[in-house]
């Protein structure tokens, strides 16, 4: 059994550690014996998404969105079909907000994939801080934002509401967007290694999504959880 990742223009798209997220998920899945395989996709090479049972879309400052704007574009139905046909990929801050209809900057608008129906636009400020949210599912997830842009996720199911810090516009009180698959933040961090619980959410759809079992095996989280809760008791906790 091995799982396959598709790891989107790592060259361009890694801000703050993304790529630790795809090293938690590989880490993870070798604890349990479970094989992956990562394939890192570049410059104007093509893929077959429905060989993949993870895509990932790290952050990007501006310009490098616009380094892969048409890049993706040129892909826009095959990931808009993998998408609505249950694949998994997981989007941060810049891959998120490509995701969208569009990320409107003061001179030139980038144009978005529009698998999510969110608008993004700059602001005046950029909205930096620690994150805590609340996720029905997950407990607390923590995690680190920097962001210039406000993003509106209309009718989207939210990845989580904000405990502490801005999410996605710094008004609405909500951070993310879950859709079928995918999971879109803003968070930073590495996202995944402070967040075991979400990790392993990944991997069960990554397996179901293959028709295989999904029962994980138990890990030490020790670590990872003390991490996780250094984050909430400083930040909420010890507001109240």
């Amino acid at each position: 059994m091995k799982l396959r990742i598709a790891h989107l223009y790592p060259d361009l798209l890694n801000l703050y550690g993304d790529i630790g997220n795809i090293t938690t998920i590989r880490k993870r899945c070798e604890w349990r014996d479970i094989q992956t395989q990562v394939d890192s996709v570049y410059g104007n090479k093509k893929i077959t998404f429905t060989d993949y049972d993870l895509v990932f879309l790290g952050g990007g400052s501006d310009r490098e969105q616009l380094l892969v704007r048409d890049k993706l574009i040129s892909m826009k139905k095959e990931i808009s079909a993998y998408v609505e046909n249950g694949g998994v990929l997981v989007a941060v801050c810049g891959g998120y907000q490509l995701l969208g209809s569009y990320y409107k900057l003061e001179k030139e608008t980038i144009q978005g994939l529009e698998i999510l129906d969110i608008q993004t636009e700059v602001g005046d400020t950029r909205l930096i801080s620690n994150v805590v949210l609340e996720n029905e599912q997950f407990g607390t997830i923590v995690g680190f934002e920097n962001h210039g842009g406000r993003t509106n996720i209309n009718n989207h199911t939210p990845l989580g509401k904000v405990l502490y810090g801005n999410g996605n516009n710094g008004k609405d009180g909500y951070e993310g967007v879950v859709y079928k698959n995918v999971i879109a933040t803003y968070l930073h961090g590495s996202l995944l290694p402070k967040n075991p619980v979400l990790s392993d959410h990944i991997i069960k759809m990554m397996l179901e999504q293959r028709g295989l079992p999904s029962e994980l095996k138990p890990l030490d989280d020790s670590i990872e959880n003390e991490a996780h809760k250094y984050i909430v008791d400083r930040f909420v906790n010890s507001k109240k």
